[in-house]
């Protein structure tokens, strides 16, 4: 009961810190992610909280499921039509666009030194966009974002998330357990791709159908009723090998699209869960950072950092939207706003891989 009581105190106070450490840095336009995940490292074991945290298989679990509720409920509020004017472009960066930034970003890291599999992995870990700290820094500032390329953002924030963490995770297998790979991890991606949209889209149809009729008796049941099917379509996709973040954020993105009863209540309860879930993942990856080690790493960081920026992102951009015949500065926006990125994206994964490399004996 003790040790239940000291880990329920040490979290309290964490969170409430982070919400006021957020709000103090969006004034000054930093991110409140990236305060959450400072706040972390302060805790850590290295900082002033001395917090020893090193359970990566925890980390996996709780960051596979934060990414689960922030998928389902971007998807929950993006417009229907929205989905129609970007989805094209957006699909085109979330797929051909992360592969490229991944492949740019790994020759860049084996330009500094990194071995060829290790290159690989940094790459895909980092070829997902995070554009939800763009967005926060843009709305501090009172910068009112253009409607295509806000859209083509936000769709592609939501469908990159899977690709990367598909990538990340074959590359992980790989990489521990020293096996190439093959053109059947590429087609085992495509199809775990494709189950998961396919089941996602039905899944989230069928839930704002039942939803509709069933109908529950207490308002409050609503939002448990929409968090159920966002677990369903997770789980289900992911029991035969679909991806369940983009099953997840289709599901999302169907049961917005038509009218659900008690909407408004059920989106601020997704809401509130979507930004616990961000900053208890942010939180939990500044715990597993240990300072030492970033002094180290930090010029070959840099360095790779420079190149996903200038190089890797501008290029994937350019190639996969050029097509479209968008004007220069919508491009560059795009481009900007996309180098925003975290390996919080796909935490568990990331979190695997350094248990694994470490010798943990839990895997």
């Amino acid at each position: 009961m003790l040790e239940l009581a000291s880990y329920l105190t040490v979290a309290g106070l964490l969170m409430i810190a982070s919400i006021l450490l957020g709000r103090t840095t969006n004034r000054i336009g930093v991110p409140a992610l990236l305060a959450f995940l400072g706040l972390g490292m302060i805790a850590g074991e290295q900082g002033i909280g001395r917090i020893a945290f090193s359970d990566y298989r925890l980390s996996f679990n709780l960051g596979t499921l934060a990414l689960l509720v922030i998928l389902f409920d971007g998807g929950l509020n993006t417009p229907a039509k929205r989905v129609r004017e970007a989805i094209l472009p957006a699909a085109a960066l979330a797929t051909i666009g992360v592969f490229l930034t991944a492949v740019l970003t790994a020759i860049g890291a084996r330009w500094f030194g990194f071995p060829v599999m290790q290159s690989l992995l940094i790459g895909a870990i980092l070829s997902s966009t995070d554009a939800a700290a763009i967005f926060l820094i843009i709305r501090s500032a009172g910068i009112q974002l253009k409607r295509r390329p806000g859209a083509i953002l936000e769709l592609e924030s939501g469908f990159n998330d899977p690709m990367a963490f598909l990538m990340t995770g074959t590359l992980t297998q790989s990489l521990v357990e020293h096996r190439a790979i093959t053109t059947d991890a590429a087609i085992a991606v495509a199809v775990s791709l494709i189950l998961g949209a396919c089941l996602g889209a039905t899944i989230g149809w069928l839930g704002r159908t039942m939803l509709r009729k069933l109908r529950p008796g207490a308002g409050g049941l609503y939002p448990v009723f929409t968090l159920a099917i966002a677990f369903l379509s997770f789980g289900l996709p992911a029991l035969i090998d679909g991806s369940g973040l983009l099953a997840a954020y289709i599901s999302g993105i169907v049961m917005g699209a038509g009218r659900i009863p008690h909407s408004g209540s059920v989106r601020r309860v997704h809401d509130s869960m979507a930004w616990l879930a961000q900053l208890s993942m942010f939180l939990l990856l500044g715990l597993l950072v240990t300072p030492s080690e970033l002094v180290k790493t930090a010029v070959p960081g840099l360095a790779v950092a420079l190149v996903l920026t200038f190089l890797a992102r501008p290029i994937a951009v350019l190639f996969c939207l050029l097509p479209f015949r968008y004007p220069p500065r919508e491009l560059g926006y795009i481009w900007c706003g996309g180098t925003s990125r975290s390996g919080a994206d796909h935490p568990g994964d990331l979190a695997d891989h350094v248990g694994r490399t470490r010798g943990t004996s839990d895997f």
